[in-house]
């Protein structure tokens, strides 16, 4: 198990993106992969964060992630795990999981 708190990182919007007609919208995502990663690992502490892109962000990392998703060089919502992209647009859990287990998560159903 891993000795530091995983970072995950939900960047989006108030509006949906264009390409994402018919996917949940940014906030909607950020609670749902709250819910669904507490579920499955529940003894497993981690930061969640939402960043709205539409907002001013004081954080300069942040910043500069926000701006390219304000680019489009990404779509949003954009998850990001300890900083790697593990998804944008249309988020599903599989990859979520898949990232979470190399960062040393484990389920209780495994």
């Amino acid at each position: 198990m891993s000795n530091t708190l995983v970072e995950i990182e939900i960047y989006g919007a108030s509006v949906h993106c264009a390409s994402c007609v018919n996917a949940p919208s940014s906030v909607d995502t950020y609670e749902w992969l709250q819910a669904a990663i507490s579920r499955k690992y529940p003894q497993t502490p981690f930061n969640i964060t939402y960043i709205d892109i539409e907002t001013p962000i004081e954080n300069e990392r942040q910043s500069i992630w926000a701006e390219k998703v304000s680019n489009d060089e990404f779509f949003y919502p954009l998850v990001l795990i300890n900083e790697e992209v593990i998804g944008e647009g249309y988020i599903q859990l599989k990859p979520v999981f898949n990232a979470l287990e190399k960062h040393g998560f484990q389920s209780n159903n495994a």
